[in-house]
């Protein structure tokens, strides 16, 4: 395929579609109009001025669930199981997207049980209220909910997504929402397991332990697995004793080795294009442009002389083609020429960056972080201002979206892989109209995601095909395919001003930040079902606190003000890697950088004189310096420092780069970490490792060109992503923190760009105020 042109996409653009706005989604919270108790409905509604109020009295207060046993394996609670011998199996509710999660929660347990980590192994949950992923669902229902109920607003989401059995994986809340529970199953099953013990030796169980996998009280010996059916049948007491932190045999702060490793060097691990099944045909699919309303032809005369095609799947806004082989399905496809009706004018760059200016001359803007008074700061005085921009960023996984699914009478299987299971079976069963629990769901590995998997519309159209085909049907997205229909993380721009004081303090500060709200739009896609479209439409003119989130800076600046205008792009936008803290960093550090220049004052002090409610994030700053040899961001030196704070983590970060025919070379990623006591340090490595290259390629590439509904470019290699030879030493020190593991998935990503741009300015003598950031100097 040549670059920049998507074969069998021809556009019949004949305007406005006809099909209307959706309404308000039923599952937004601070609609509450409906009063029926659904898997939507998270409050009740009184009557209008008589408040609303939780639906306690037909809620469980306490949720009871055995995790499904095997023969040989005895469950103890929700999340371990053992088997006779001695294995010890952790249920896992979260999705391995490569950030090791698997190994981390059966690090967790084993640590607490006193398991030998050889005899470890992980499996996925089932359904079930306590696999709920709480601190994810507060993070979407958070704004609407706190604003309703103030400080019952936690505990109504809690319970919603307990009921609802809302399994979601990202935001890196896996560890900080589980570990509680998860330390609490291995401190159960170490009781009970010496209580059965204890019977047997007749001794009391406080005096038993559990190390290697072995229970003894110092005399006696015996196997867990020897014991474990008749632990089962004790009662542990109502005061768990846990074992303390910082013990020299302790597995929990150790580079266990990952659990998934071993399978996928040696290629046993299963993802979605490693699944066969017999009679098992192959689908590619076509979904047309960007804003594509529905399909309104195709040649299908030329798609059958295609050897090996098998048939033709049509639905209103996409057609596939089966064959027995992905290879014959994708020419066939290509042949087909589906052309697709635009619902309005095509999206480009033009129209999403008018789209974005014109959104901050709306009425819809709100207010989300404010102290002091800005206006009375900013009467009179000179401001320095500055305007910033960040285009879409797509996910660009290695793996394109793909699932399998076969349809039988009343039994609808998918293996797929994704984060959010329940959501992606409610919807298959929504399409075809089928009871939800006819429908499972295999959660699969995934070959990357970067939030991309929260989406559900592969195993869906899969399922569709496999009903048609009347066959098992493997669907895969081309590359074009997966870029195209791509929901990238929206684009944004931000006008930001601040006033100095006569001693180079910030004063006051304003920023004004126009863009979409990525993370409703994609609630309303997969809970609700709605299309694109109806998700862009039902949005329109919601602000919400997610799509400023990383711009309340830790910074003591007396007067402060972050205003949110919700814009109307007609793009779709989703979750990905660190959400709206991506760009929210990009604007608040690039602006801080400005001001330090401005206030003549080396930009690390300029920070650390105005951190002092914030002592770890200044001792992130002061250790980076130190690891990086920071030389003050002098002129000529090609270093940049930038730092972040996000939910309870900091993290300081120093790039040296510089130009190297006619490209950007970095040279050193240097990054200081408080992320609290992490569970695996070489997997939190990984992580930011991971996040900090990501948030390189998100600095100088990831962005599409958009031209008439269509990115510009279709293939990985257009997107300038970093390679090993691009990036040069990466050094990460953690802090030795003793608070409890927050999330690293995440935080490695937002502080690389402004780094990056205050390092380019300085031999550059230019500013940095776009993503991606090349050729865009001011």
């Amino acid at each position: 395929m040549a670059p920049g042109r998507a074969t069998g996409r021809r556009l019949a653009d004949t305007g406005k579609s006809d099909a209307g706005p959706a309404g308000r989604l039923a599952a937004t919270l601070d609609g509450l109009r409906d009063v029926r108790f659904s898997r939507r409905t998270l409050l009740t509604g009184a009557a209008i001025g008589g408040g609303l109020a939780l639906a306690w009295s037909v809620w469980p207060r306490h949720y009871t669930q055995i995790a499904d046993a095997a023969k040989g394996e005895t469950a103890f609670g929700a999340f371990v199981k053992i088997d006779r011998g001695g294995q010890v199996i952790v249920v896992v509710p979260q999705a391995e997207l490569g950030q090791g999660v698997f190994t981390l929660f059966a690090q967790i347990v084993a640590d607490e049980l006193g398991a030998d980590w050889r005899t470890v192994a992980v499996q996925p949950a089932p359904p079930g209220p306590l696999y709920a992923n709480r601190l994810l669902a507060r993070e979407w229902f958070d704004g609407p909910v706190k604003r309703t109920f103030g400080s019952w607003g936690d505990s109504a989401v809690d319970e919603y997504a307990r009921r609802s059995a809302l399994m979601l994986t990202g935001g890196s809340t896996s560890v900080a929402n589980f570990a509680p529970d998860l330390r609490q199953a291995g401190a159960t099953a170490r009781v009970l397991l010496c209580m059965a013990a204890a019977a047997r030796w007749d001794v009391t169980w406080e005096s038993c332990d559990i190390a290697g996998g072995i229970v003894s009280d110092g005399t006696h010996k015996a196997r867990i697995g020897d014991l474990a059916q008749e632990a089962a049948a004790y009662t542990p007491p109502v005061v768990l004793p846990y074992r303390p932190d910082g013990r020299d045999d302790a597995l929990f702060g150790t580079d266990a080795p990952r659990l998934d490793i071993p399978a996928k060097i040696d290629g046993s691990a299963n993802y979605a294009a490693d699944i066969r099944l017999p009679d098992m045909l192959f689908a590619a699919i076509r979904q047309g442009p960007v804003n594509a309303a529905r399909l309104t032809s195709i040649n299908e005369a030329a798609a059958r002389k295609v050897s090996g095609m098998v048939g033709i799947v049509r639905e209103a806004g996409w057609v596939a083609v089966t064959g027995r082989n992905w290879w014959a399905a994708n020419q066939a496809l290509d042949r087909l020429d589906p052309v697709f009706e635009l619902d309005g004018p095509a999206v480009d760059d033009a129209s999403v960056g008018q789209a974005l200016d014109t959104a901050f001359e709306g009425d819809d803007g709100a207010r989300y972080f404010s102290r002091g008074d800005l206006s009375s700061v900013f009467d009179g005085a000179r401001i320095v201002r500055a305007d910033y921009a960040v285009a879409p960023a797509l996910h660009l996984a290695l793996e394109p979206m793909a699932a399998t699914a076969r349809v039988r009478e009343g039994d609808v299987e998918v293996w797929m892989p994704t984060q959010a299971p329940v959501l992606a079976r409610q919807a298959i069963a929504r399409a075809l109209d089928v009871a939800e629990g006819s429908v499972t769901v295999y959660p699969l590995f995934a070959g990357g995601s970067f939030g991309l998997k929260m989406e559900v519309d592969a195993g869906v159209q899969a399922a569709l095909i496999a009903r048609a085909a009347q066959a098992p049907v493997q669907l895969m997205w081309s590359r074009s395919e997966d870029i195209i229909r791509d929901c990238p993380r929206p684009p944004a721009k931000a006008r930001m001003a601040a006033r100095l004081n006569q001693t180079g303090l910030i004063e006051g500060w304003s920023a004004k930040v126009a863009a979409p709200d990525g993370l409703a739009q994609l609630w309303s896609r997969i809970a609700d079902g709605a299309t694109r479209r109806e998700a862009i439409d039902a949005m329109a003119g919601e602000s919400h606190e997610r799509a400023v989130s990383g711009m309340d800076v830790p910074y003591a600046i007396p007067n402060f003000a972050v205003d949110h205008y919700p814009a109307d792009i007609g793009l779709p936008g989703g979750r990905w890697r660190s959400n709206a803290d991506s760009y929210g960093a990009f604007f608040t550090e690039s602006f801080v950088n400005e001001l330090a220049f401005v206030a003549g004052v080396e930009p690390l002090s300029f920070r650390i004189q105005m951190l002092g409610a914030h002592p770890r994030l200044a001792q992130c700053l002061t250790t980076v310096a130190t690891l990086g040899g920071w030389q003050g961001g002098i002129r000529g030196s090609g270093q940049g420092i930038a730092c972040h704070k996000m939910r309870d983590g900091y993290i300081a970060v120093m790039v040296e780069a510089g130009f190297a025919g006619g490209q950007v070379s970095v040279r050193r990623l240097v990054a200081a970490v408080d992320c609290g006591r992490q569970v695996n340090p070489a997997i939190a490595r990984q992580q930011i490792e991971g996040g900090m290259i990501f948030g390189l390629a998100m600095a100088l590439g990831a962005s599409p060109s958009y031209r008439n509904a269509l990115p510009a470019k279709m293939r990985l290699r257009d997107y300038g992503l970093p390679r090993l030879a691009d990036v040069g030493d990466v050094m990460i020190e953690f802090m030795d923190s003793p608070g409890d593991p927050v999330g690293v998935g995440e935080i490695g990503v937002p502080a690389v760009a402004p780094a990056l741009a205050s390092a380019l300015s300085t031999i550059t003598g230019k500013r940095y105020r776009q993503l991606p950031m090349l050729g865009v100097a001011v």
